[in-house]
């Protein structure tokens, strides 16, 4: 029973040097080199101005669908053959127009989608100055005076509510 506290006090260094032995060598061996392809991180940044046609509001550089990862494989292509990033773009404009790009120009009908909620918040605040503005100037109409009567029924009743 004496050893027994050396017995643990034993078995936990060890226990210690094991598993720092264990860890240095799994983060010796998990070290590894990752380098950046420069080539797919240039497709990577123009697929992020270009909409995937069949996705949902999704850049091309995000999406899995057969026709992004066909879209990313042009541009590659368009990179490796020396095109500057306004032409591919432009490329893309061509076949499936504005829509394939994230941020759309203001332009053609389009314009009407950019300033109709301007022009709609300019209606609705002006209205709104208006109508507050001529509601302030109506007022309300003098109270009637009390004939005589009325005005002793008056004094009476509040000479009773007092009692």
């Amino acid at each position: 029973m004496k050893d027994l506290p050396k017995l643990i006090i034993k078995y936990l260094c060890s226990s210690a040097f094991i598993c720092g032995f264990a860890f240095l060598s799994v983060s010796a061996s998990a070290e590894q080199v990752v380098t950046e392809d420069p080539l797919e991180r240039q497709v990577l940044d123009i697929g992020k101005d270009l909409r995937c046609a069949v996705c949902q509001n999704q850049p091309i550089s995000e999406s899995n669908a057969d026709l992004a990862r066909d879209m990313r494989d042009i541009i590659r292509e368009q990179v490796q053959a020396g095109k500057s990033r306004e032409e591919i773009i432009n490329y893309f404009v061509e076949r499936y127009g504005d829509y394939v790009l994230m941020n759309p120009p203001v332009r053609g009908p389009g314009t009407v989608v950019w300033l109709a909620p301007v022009a709609l918040l300019l209606v609705v605040g002006i209205s709104g100055f208006v109508f507050l503005r001529h509601r302030r100037r109506e007022s309300l109409p003098p109270a009637p005076k009390l004939s005589k009567e009325d005005a002793a029924l008056v004094r009476t009743a509040r000479k009773q509510n007092r009692t």
